[in-house]
């Protein structure tokens, strides 16, 4: 029990913190060895490990402590960062974690930990030992990938929490994607809920100045489905947004 608190603090440690807490790799083994008998780690994934509590028996660190120690650089993001920040409407056990490097997804404690290629290094933050994309970088992300994770419904009933966003780290987001098809979405979805999220008219006109020739699907799938063309952001969408939350059920993503 030598090191216990000391792992309890981490919450979720490496192979080489344990050789840098014990002095050796020879000693980091032996503790893993011996910690793991008693019940008092868990391995998450290879060379990964997580301190359990002795009162609840559960793992000390919650999934958005263990996705950001993944990997040097891994941040939690996409929806997951939406949980994060309390603007998720449902709670998904896929854990997104952009990073660099690729992992294997895996399992643990419930959660399937899934990898997100990292578009730029701009827009991530530490709270409290989590790195997390930022609010902003969290719903441009979102944006750009809603497809693929949660769904447009999904999407909006996140945004619709938020109380207010800043225009200029968009914007730098934005920038760093360079991708005028997502200025067309974030600038038609955010203008719409902009009464709430209160963005300097600036930020707009910043996307609508950029948009790219010709018209675009806000998603592949409008095009079976009803759709009207915003001439201002040359996009076919849904007739109105408001439809799209009103009439959610839900889509088996989350609980």
């Amino acid at each position: 029990m030598k090191h216990y608190e000391s792992l309890v603090d981490m919450g979720c440690f490496s192979r080489a913190d344990l050789s840098g807490l014990t002095g050796s790799e020879a000693a980091a083994n032996s503790l893993i060895f011996s910690y793991k008998k008693k019940g008092l780690i868990r391995g998450v994934r290879r060379d990964l490990f997580a301190a359990m509590s002795l009162e609840t028996k559960q793992p000390v660190p919650d999934r958005f402590v263990i996705g950001s120690r993944i990997a040097p650089d891994a941040c939690i993001s996409h929806h997951s960062a939406f949980e994060y920040y309390g603007y998720a409407n449902q709670v998904f056990y896929d854990v997104y974690v952009a990073s660099a490097a690729r992992f294997r997804e895996f399992e643990f404690d419930g959660y399937t930990y899934r990898h997100i290629a990292p578009a730029y290094p701009a827009g991530i933050e530490e709270r409290n030992g989590v790195r997390v994309t930022n609010i902003e970088r969290t719903v441009i992300d979102g944006i750009a990938d809603f497809e693929k994770i949660g769904g447009l419904e999904e999407l909006l009933r996140c945004i619709e929490m938020i109380p207010r966003l800043d225009g200029g780290r968009l914007l730098s987001c934005l920038d760093e994607r360079g991708n005028g098809f997502l200025r067309q979405k974030v600038g038609y979805i955010l203008e719409y809920y902009n009464d709430t999220l209160m963005l300097p008219d600036s930020f707009l006109e910043a996307c609508a100045d950029a948009l790219p020739g010709g018209k675009r699907y806000l998603y592949n799938g409008l095009r079976l489905e009803r759709n009207v063309l915003n001439k201002k952001w040359r996009l076919f969408t849904p007739p109105e947004l408001s439809a799209v939350t009103s009439q959610w059920e839900g889509d088996g993503h989350g609980v």
